[in-house]
């Protein structure tokens, strides 16, 4: 290593600094807008905006004023992909000399940052094959992932969970950490086949674009199907957890949870009887980001680490 390199790197933090936070935060909230970014490229129907990967046209790298709003709005869902790119870079940068103290973080990171060119590719897979639905699903779902990835880095970076997480605190009880898991797992199952209903939806991201050849009734019920489990657990864990009172890490969680999916479900069966309008489509992916977010954060809280004895109920 040269001394350049070597002065640089012994520059770096050794312990997690408001820094590494606030970029765990910008790349969760960057990981939420690109999903929002996402749904208004297909609503608009700009889906195929730049016609072609990895440059908008053949002749040029960015969109050209001859291309319009499409062009505008797909590039910048584009652009988007490697300004978190850069975050993620960063993050990993200043997490290197704690690699080995703190290897949860410094491999979350890794993760985080390695994904995100490959989604990048299969972004481009998705233009290439006429935005083909389940080239389409592949890529939300990435971008799920690398939302449930952040939030993870986002509570280890504060201390809330992870290698750095308070001790003096009873663990929860077995009943609770179940009920997190199935919260989480009914979770990501509700948005997984929330790509079924969007793929067979109407809104392809552009005219030409085939569809999943689904019962639109059929997939939206499969759909909610794990929202109403998700309805009852998250309402048992506020119960149960009610009585340790404000400012409970794990009563917090489940007071988030709880709320969010009611908003969430009720967003989504508006826009059903509505016609599925483009502004209300675009306010349920925003709410499948904070899904995304509250899910993970009720396991994670969950499974933290704590005081052998009497367990939080």
């Amino acid at each position: 290593m040269d001394k350049p390199l070597r002065r640089f790197v012994e520059k770096l933090p050794t312990s997690i600094t408001p820094a590494i936070r606030r970029l765990s935060m910008a790349s969760l909230i960057g990981q939420g807008v690109l999903i929002v970014s996402g749904g208004v490229v297909r609503v608009t129907g700009s889906g195929l905006g730049c016609p072609t990967w990895p440059k908008c046209t053949a002749e040029s790298l960015t969109n050209t004023p001859a291309m319009g709003i499409h062009g505008f709005i797909e590039f910048a869902n584009r652009t988007l992909t490697f300004a978190l790119a850069a975050v993620g870079l960063a993050l990993l940068v200043m997490l290197w000399n704690m690699r080995k103290e703190r290897r949860d973080l410094f491999w979350l990171a890794f993760g985080l940052l390695a994904v995100i060119p490959a989604q990048a590719v299969i972004g481009g897979i998705t233009v290439l094959s006429g935005l083909n639905p389940y080239v389409v699903s592949l890529h939300f779902l990435v971008s799920a992932g690398l939302v449930v990835v952040s939030m993870l880095l986002v509570n280890r970076t504060y201390g809330r969970t992870g290698a750095s997480s308070p001790v003096d605190v009873p663990r929860a009880s077995p009943w609770i950490r179940r009920l997190s898991v199935i919260a989480a797992v009914a979770t990501y199952l509700a948005v997984m086949l929330g790509t079924l209903v969007t793929g067979s939806g109407p809104h392809s991201g552009d005219s030409t674009s085939p569809r999943m050849q689904l019962d639109g009734y059929l997939a939206t019920r499969l759909h909610a199907a794990p929202v109403y489990v998700l309805v009852a657990v998250s309402l048992l864990l506020v119960i149960l957890l009610w009585k340790k009172g404000r400012g409970d890490m794990m009563r917090s969680a489940a007071l988030l949870l709880f709320a969010s999916v009611l908003l969430q479900g009720f967003i989504g069966y508006w826009q059903y009887f509505t016609g599925i309008p483009i502004l209300l489509v675009i306010v349920h992916m925003l709410g499948a980001s904070l899904m995304l977010t509250v899910g993970t954060n009720i396991i994670d809280v969950a499974m933290r680490r704590g005081r052998d004895g009497v367990a939080a109920s």
